[in-house]
């Protein structure tokens, strides 16, 4: 399965990251917003989707990491991560628990969905 994911940076260089819902897979787990590539949609296209879907918002992609192959018990996704930046609308939450802008530094304190641990270990060290 073929997912997205943002890592949208404010003006202040803080980071965008949200908490999946108590009913979504893996429950209450923070992640770096995104979701599946539909048939025919490019990886850049889906991110900018979703976000406005998930979170109202708008986005640019400014850049992209390393792809990523993680292993779930019950399936198998590759996270495509890419740096965005917000350019309009405000936040507002359609799917996830809670979000928050974060500062690099703090962002290992969270209990992480476990293929985001490797997107945060290359964006803190592309970025630090």
């Amino acid at each position: 399965m073929l997912v997205t994911c943002a890592i949208i940076l404010n003006p202040q260089n803080q980071i965008l990251v949200t908490q999946r819902s108590s009913i979504m897979h893996l429950p209450l787990k923070w992640e770096f917003p995104g979701g599946k590539i539909e048939a025919n949609e490019t990886p850049e296209a889906s991110l900018i989707r979703e976000i406005k879907e998930e979170l109202n918002i708008d986005i640019e992609i400014i850049d992209g990491l390393s792809a990523n192959d993680h292993h779930y018990p019950d399936k198998s996704i590759r996270l495509i991560p890419f740096i965005c930046r917000q350019t309009g609308g405000e936040i507002l939450l359609k799917e996830h628990a809670d979000y928050k802008w974060l500062d690099r530094k703090d962002l290992l304190d969270l209990d992480w969905a476990d293929a985001d641990v490797e997107v945060v270990r290359e964006f803190m060290g592309n970025c630090s």
